[in-house]
């Protein structure tokens, strides 16, 4: 497993997202204007997938789907939490799961966000998360998305 220790990025420094959507056309335009916002963006197209790549580097935040087909984004989160407690997660969901995402709020994950979302909606909470992750070492309790 990668070392989670490295706090949260410093002024200048660029936020590392792993960012996890079965849907590949939607992960890599999300992924690339990420990219144009100044975070360094590993994709992954599965639940399987992103637990692996976690095991081996180490993030600021991880926005993950809900939805997915290998695995749950609530089981997901629960690996992730374990994993490395003070990753901050952003679930990203689509219509008709938003009670599955306020779990995932009561499980650790740092908010949520409904598909589609804006763009400059989702940098912001990406950049909220990385400051909150700063300040306390950890997501606050009770923090709620849209």
């Amino acid at each position: 497993m990668a070392d989670q220790t490295r706090q949260s990025p410093t002024a200048g420094e660029r936020i590392r997202l792993l960012l996890v959507d079965d849907e590949e056309g939607y992960l890599n335009v999300l992924s690339n204007r990420l990219g144009k916002r100044g975070m360094d963006v590993v994709r992954a197209r599965s639940g399987a997938e992103a637990i692996q790549i976690l095991r081996r580097q180490e993030f600021d935040v991880s926005v993950l789907d809900l939805r997915m087909e290998d695995m749950d984004g609530i089981e997901v989160l629960r690996i992730f939490k374990k994993m490395a407690p003070t990753l901050m997660v952003i679930m990203l969901t689509g219509h008709g799961s938003e009670k599955a995402a306020r779990d995932g709020i009561a499980l650790g994950a740092f908010g949520y966000l409904s598909k589609p979302c804006d763009i400059s909606e989702l940098v912001a909470r990406i950049q909220e998360a990385c400051r909150s992750r700063k300040i306390t070492g950890s997501p606050p309790a009770g923090t709620s998305g849209v």
